[in-house]
């Protein structure tokens, strides 16, 4: 798989993880690049996890889904970018309960942005194509994404939340299309 296709794969996980960034900081108000670290961090590090975990699933089932596995991947990608297209058309904003700094908090938050990062491990694996550069490139991406979610938050509020949620759900249906007619 070349760099762009990874790179727009790990742009596409993180506008999520950009979209609760924005919220975070937006909450935070006032914040110290101690929380903006922390919670990118957190992000990353969970980004970089799940799709090694849906990599790992995958291998297990590649042999018998061999002969449809394009289609599996068109449709989980399509899933995906759809919902989270849906997710950034919807009126109401997703508020963070509770403080985005808390371990408890940041580690639900970390794993309900990275479910999709799941899905797409799975993918790259029914697609027999190698996770580390994926891993390596999430994980850089989401944490400098998430950063900047959290200062922009502080500074700018739901200015550009559903924006990031529909921009990377527009990429993995893209990504999606792009497996299918390969």
């Amino acid at each position: 798989m070349n760099i762009l296709t990874v790179f727009l794969t790990a742009i596409g996980l993180a506008m999520d993880c950009f979209a609760v960034s924005i919220c975070g900081g937006l909450k935070l108000k006032k914040i110290q690049w101690q929380d903006a670290l922390l919670i990118a961090v957190f992000f990353g590090a969970f980004q970089m996890l799940m799709p090694m975990i849906g990599w790992l699933l995958g291998l297990t089932f590649r042999d018998f889904m061999s002969n449809f596995d394009h289609w599996i991947a068109f449709f989980l990608l399509g899933i995906i970018g759809a919902k989270m297209i849906y997710e950034g058309m919807e009126n109401e904003a997703d508020e963070i309960k509770g403080d985005p700094r808390n371990l408890s908090v940041l580690t639900g938050l970390a794993i309900a942005t990275s479910i999709d990062a799941l899905g797409v491990g799975l993918t790259f694996s029914l697609l027999e194509t190698g996770i580390i550069n994926l891993l390596i490139v999430i994980g850089i991406v989401t944490f400098i994404v998430s950063f900047l979610g959290v200062v922009v938050g502080a500074r700018f509020g739901h200015l550009f939340e559903q924006q990031a949620e529909i921009i990377g759900g527009v990429i993995l249906i893209g990504l999606g299309l792009k497996i299918l007619l390969l």
